[in-house]
């Protein structure tokens, strides 16, 4: 037979087949005549309810059946997914309808998890379809497979292999075993940065988050390569070309090469540099709005810089706030480069459309489903019927988000519909609980361990207002205390408060000199807001001392105790200044804070003195990720009407909060005879800080360290003791060393490894030093 032929056969045969296949599906429902229907019967159901068959039937009971709606019949119920077998069949002018029904899924289980907990896989699943007590459809375990190989994917376990079960029950169930087996986890090799020649590779790479496994890559995980994360440092790398002038910088390819063994990941990235043009030009255009000498101080790029695309986007973003201020909610500022490839270099136009001036027609405040709308509302600084004010509005955020009732603010300045210049301020918060009972430990290494309880709502019955109790314990001090603060007493936002205490303390286990006291309390305060960074604090408090000295005290102890007695009643008041303009609290890179604090004994005690502190940090970014620290502190006090300044109200200085590398309290005056410590009546501490991540850690900010001198000294007696304190004090101490601030999971972490620059003979020193928890 030839091949002509054998085609023409196999044709026909395949042509006969279809049809007949055609034929026998079509057959259940042509096998009748059209008819009154009788009855309806449906048989074979378990679990599906009988009204849900009979609502996808088109055919009721008096109505003519035909193989027409027999044909739609079948395919609804099929199309339901409820059935695997649906047939239509006649008895006596009864329609009985014979299912059968696919299984439900009763259970789904996991086998060699690890990098996962089963809730999490379960929820990807459920988005495919595949879920407990859901009807079973095998084509869904392929989809479902599927999704866990990419959760699994997106950690880089690219090693994993699934094995799905599928196990019948009794009443028409089955039960799903996922076996998983993880692999290893793969790492990053190698990265490759192709086409660099102004910069090294190494510098470029220092960049990125994602590296090569490290020493802490096992905590930050950068060593896992992530898509997001490579998208984030390749604009890491833009940024930082076009920062430094290279307009022309292109990415052009990124490989993701994964080995055999599937263990090792090796990224390279192809790129061109392109020139590096410096700033010809820059004009404004369009319509100001304001006078031309205003809006160009704000502009940063200057003719003959190097182009930096930072600088350009802070200078249309600082010219598009600016409009802001003036009510001007929707200018649009642009810069157009004009580039001369000849003369590498650019001249810029800034087109200026401020659009309409628009006016905030309403506030409205949402989410706060517990804090009052006033405590919100009292925070606004942007007024309803007002111009729109960007930086007002901007205040009013950070003053709301200060508040720390909230896990989320945001702020939405929508067009009020119908209308060209009108805006609505929306205000959504998103309520975190703001009442804790809590239970902590932590260890110093001058406290030793310490445990404490408090009780504390910030936000009670939603009115903003702060309560608060606590017990507190070490070697050194026990403390209990109420606090109750109203932060709103008036309404410009005058604060009152007052607490009460009891405190005991024993420094018999200190380097300091041995005493005890135990100290019962309580005061008033007011706290005034002079501007948005500045903060006036009065206050008027209480306290009866008793003092315990015995034979191991310092002479000067014993005698101060003995001239005025055991029990010290003190009147004081007190008055602070601060301002603080640091741009974060976890990891701070600029800004200050200026404290200026006194207290004064009034005569109505038998306590008289004063003390005087001044205090200043300042942050100074140096480049992306470094910051240096300054810091300095002046403490001067003394006695009034012949009588000294009180012994337990000494300045100290040494330890992990003023100079590290000495014990804690050990640099001034000392007592000879029990080798104790005095303090002093004035203080100087410095501190310069090199701020630096941890090596190893790319751009996690949980721990950072630092390299840094310390300097201090403490020194002068009070004039009015019976008997002066010796001028042992030996001048200033010294130190230097590394530190480190972890906020860890147990909480905050401090330590110090530090070295003494000009240590004495008699010097108590303490190479490491540490703080964990929260100690008082």
């Amino acid at each position: 037979m030839n091949n002509k032929l054998m085609t023409g056969v196999l044709s026909s045969m395949a042509a006969l087949t279809a049809a007949l296949g055609l034929a026998l599906a079509a057959s259940p429902a042509l096998a009748f005549n059209p008819f009154p229907v009788k009855d309806i019967r449906i048989e074979g159901i378990q679990r599906t309810e009988a009204g849900t068959v009979f609502s996808y039937l088109p055919v009721k009971v008096g109505d003519t059946m035909t193989d027409d709606k027999a044909a739609q019949a079948i395919k609804a119920l099929f199309g339901t997914g409820f059935f695997k077998d649906v047939r239509i069949e006649i008895d006596n002018d009864v329609v009985v309808v014979i299912v059968e029904e696919r299984p439900a899924i009763a259970s789904i289980d996991f086998n060699g998890l690890k990098a996962f907990k089963k809730e999490d896989l379960l929820k990807g699943l459920k988005e495919v379809g595949l879920a407990e007590s859901r009807i079973f459809d095998r084509a869904l375990i392929e989809r479902a497979e599927q999704e866990l190989k990419r959760q699994y994917l997106a950690q880089g376990y690219y090693a994993v292999s699934l094995t799905t079960t599928v196990t019948p029950l009794e009443r028409n169930r089955v039960g799903i075993s996922v076996t998983v087996d993880e692999g290893d986890i793969a790492k990053i090799r190698q990265i490759n940065i192709v086409g660099a020649k102004a910069f090294k590779e190494s510098e470029l790479l220092g960049l990125f988050t994602l590296t090569t496994p490290g020493i802490m890559t096992w905590y930050t995980k950068n060593d896992q390569y992530s898509k997001q994360k490579l998208s984030a440092d390749i604009e890491s790398l833009r940024s930082f070309y076009l920062d430094r002038g290279y307009m022309e910088f292109n990415v052009e390819s990124t490989q993701v090469q994964i080995s055999p063994s599937k263990q090792d990941i090796y990224i390279t990235i192809n790129m061109s540099e392109g020139e590096k043009y410096t700033v010809a030009s820059v004009k404004l255009a369009g319509n100001l709005m304001l006078p031309e000498a205003e809006l160009t101080k704000l502009v940063l790029v200057k003719p003959g810089d190097v182009f930096s695309r930072e600088k350009m986007t802070e200078t249309t973003k600082a010219i598009s706030e600016r409009l802001g201020n003036e009510g001007y909610a929707f200018a649009n500022v642009n810069a157009a480069p004009e580039l001369d490839k000849a003369k590498r270099t650019a001249a810029f136009t800034i087109y200026i459309d401020p659009g309409r001036r628009v006016y905030v027609r309403r506030i409205g405040v949402t989410g706060n489903s517990k804090t009052r709308d006033e405590v919100i509302r009292r925070e606004m600084r942007q007024l309803e019927a007002s111009w729109y004010d960007g930086e007002k509005i901007n205040k009013s955020k950070k003053r709301v988000d200060r508040l720390g009732y909230f896990e989320e603010v945001t702020v939405e300045t929508p067009p009020v519909p119908g209308t060209t210049d009108q805006v609505d301020v929306n205000v959504n918060v998103k309520e975190k609980p703001t009442g804790n009972v809590s239970l902590g430990a932590g260890y110093s290494s001058t406290e030793g361990m310490t445990f404490s309880t408090a009780i504390q709502q910030e936000n009670m019955f939603g009115s903003g207002r702060h309560i608060g109790f606590a017990i507190n314990t070490s070697k050194v001090n026990t403390l209990y205390s109420l606090s109750y603060t109203n932060p709103y007493w008036t309404v410009d936002g005058t604060a009152f408060g007052f607490d009460v205490y009891h405190r005991d303390l024993d420094t018999s286990s200190l380097d300091v000199g041995s005493f005890g006291s135990r100290a019962t309390g309580g005061g008033f305060r007011l706290g005034l807001p002079i501007s948005e960074e500045n903060f006036v604090n009065l206050g008027l408090s209480g306290d009866r001392t008793k003092l315990k000295v015995n034979s191991s005290s310092p002479i000067q102890y014993q005698n101060y105790v003995r001239d005025f007695g055991e029990y010290q009643n003190t009147v004081l008041t007190t008055a602070s200044w601060s301002r603080d303009t640091v741009d974060s609290r976890i990891w701070p890179m600029r800004g200050f804070v200026g404290r200026v604090g006194g207290e004064i004994s009034l005569p109505a005690g038998n306590v008289k003195y004063w003390k005087v502190n001044l205090g200043y940090t300042q942050f100074v970014p140096i480049g992306r990720d470094y910051a240096l620290k300054l810091n300095g502190e002046l403490g001067s006090g003394d006695g009034y009407s012949d009588k000294p300044l009180p012994f337990f109200k000494n300045f100290y200085a040494g330890g992990i909060g003023s100079v590290r590398g000495y014990r804690a309290g050990s640099i001034g005056p000392y007592d000879p005879v029990t080798d104790q410590h005095l303090g002093g009546i004035h203080r100087v501490v410095g501190n310069a800080e090199f701020l630096f991540p941890m090596p190893g850690m790319g751009k996690d900010r949980s721990l950072r360290m630092s390299a840094f001198i310390d300097g201090g000294r403490v020194w002068g007696n009070s004039k009015n003791m019976t008997v002066p304190n010796p001028e042992n004090d030996g001048g200033a101490r010294y130190s230097g060393g590394l530190g480190a601030a972890w906020t860890s999971p147990v909480g905050p972490l401090k330590f110090s490894v530090a070295t003494p620059l000009n240590k004495k003979d008699g010097d108590k020193t303490e190479t490491f030093q540490f703080t964990m928890g929260t100690t008082f």
